[in-house]
């Protein structure tokens, strides 16, 4: 089994809250989030910053919880500081969960303009707190969905990395879409299901699934899935959630910050075909980027992170000491 890292956290936490009007939403979420901060122990004057972007059904700050057998994300920060593995950085857990079950950190009615919460609101609070010498994002599932699509939106960020993010919507949410309905008429429509997951005691695998899907819809198109009671697919509304498909903004957003792009073998979701397929555009465009593909699925790659966070550091330091 993995080593329990017992490992105190030696640096310092801040906690502090942002309360932003960008976060109105339809759920009737809060719009005052907590954003959990790490920094190692001696460390001074400016730091990279990089934000941890939760995937669906975490948080970010969750990631400073105790778990057996493992190590939290400070933990993993120190140890790699503390190792020569990686520059020390002020690392950010936020607070962004929502109703639905999380956010794909773009901007919807329904969940709350989450994408512009992070490039300014979240980015200018931590500019007046900390000494930070540039940002970077990165995410796995959701989270890392959120900072491949922010890196090709955004101008803020300095590096980026993406672990398995959602990518490929014809495999990734197409083929699910029958298993979605079936789910559904158990309850008759999206409603009925929504209460029942408001109400339930206790959610079963299926009912997380179908709320993810939900949560989909919420996030590219109006809260509705992009298909009739037969799983005929409404061209129009597909047409929306595909937009929103980092396989068909890489044709338009070009211009991004180095990325760091990575995905097991065997995803279970299939994003290991459309990260491939992004991966082969991105070469195309002469984008600068690192791909690997290694054994694995979508679960159990928190390692990945011993590879990225250093990267991450190294690219937004250098960002700043070459426009310095």
């Amino acid at each position: 089994m993995p080593a329990h890292s017992f490992e105190p956290i030696r640096g310092i936490f801040e906690r502090f809250t942002i309360d932003s009007s960008l976060l109105e939403n339809k759920l009737g979420d809060p719009t005052e989030r907590e954003i959990l901060v790490h920094i190692p122990p001696n460390t001074t004057g400016p730091l990279p910053c990089i934000i941890y972007l939760a995937p669906f059904t975490g948080t970010g700050f969750a990631r400073a919880n105790w778990r057996a057998f493992s190590e939290t994300l400070p933990q993993r920060h120190e140890r790699l500081v503390k190792n020569g593995d990686m520059l020390p950085c002020i690392l950010v857990m936020p607070d962004t969960f929502t109703s639905l079950g999380g956010n794909q950190y773009i901007d919807s009615e329904i969940l709350g303009k989450w994408g512009s919460w992070l490039r300014i609101d979240l980015v200018n609070e931590l500019s007046k707190r900390f000494e930070i010498s540039g940002f970077g994002l990165v995410g796995k599932s959701s989270g890392g969905y959120g900072a491949i699509v922010r890196g090709m939106l955004d101008s803020q960020w300095d590096a980026i990395a993406c672990h398995s993010g959602d990518c490929g919507f014809e495999l990734l949410y197409g083929l699910d879409m029958a298993t979605t309905l079936t789910s559904i008429a158990r309850f008759g429509d999206e409603n009925n299901f929504l209460d029942h997951v408001k109400k339930a005691s206790k959610l079963s695998k299926d009912d997380f699934h179908t709320l993810m899907i939900l949560a989909m819809a919420a996030s590219y198109s109006d809260g509705t899935l992009p298909v009739n009671k037969n799983c005929i697919f409404d061209d129009r509304k597909w047409a929306e959630w595909l937009a929103s498909d980092p396989l068909t903004m890489i044709e338009q957003y070009q211009d991004l910050p180095p990325c760091w792009i990575d995905v097991g073998d065997s995803d279970e979701y299939n994003i290991h075909y459309g990260l491939r397929q992004l991966h082969e555009r991105m070469t195309d465009f002469n984008i600068d980027h690192v791909w690997e593909e290694f054994p694995g699925t979508h679960s159990g790659i928190d390692h990945r992170l011993d590879l990225s966070l250093p990267w991450l550091a190294h690219k937004i330091q250098s960002a700043s000491s070459s426009n310095s």
